[in-house]
């Protein structure tokens, strides 16, 4: 699993991936994205079970389920770090359409 601290990352590394940094910071943003959303999409249904019907703030209270989930989540790496970790290991399955053309 991803750490949860920032490390300085060697760029060489990163740009031998694909030979372009840009291109690797691209790859791994939009890694970043797919994974932001999909914590989000999970967060928000774990979230949904306690979701009430009325909006009456009398009603409101704490639940400790709620508070342990919320605390989980906000512990967890960042889809950024996770993004990073996946690309440096070959998890990340991607391709250049320009580059096949060029090829052949």
């Amino acid at each position: 699993m991803a750490s949860n601290n920032t490390e300085t990352r060697n760029l060489r590394q990163i740009d031998e991936k694909t030979g372009n940094l840009y291109e690797s910071i691209a790859i791994i943003a939009k890694r970043s994205n797919q994974i932001g959303v999909k914590i989000k999409d999970e967060l928000n249904n774990k979230l949904s079970e306690f979701a009430s019907s009325s909006d009456n703030l009398e009603e409101v209270f704490e639940n400790r389920e709620q508070i342990e989930i919320s605390k989980h989540y906000e512990r967890m790496p960042k889809p950024t770090l996770i993004a990073i970790e996946d690309f440096m290991e070959d998890k990340v399955y991607f391709r250049n359409p320009q580059r096949e053309k060029k090829d052949k």
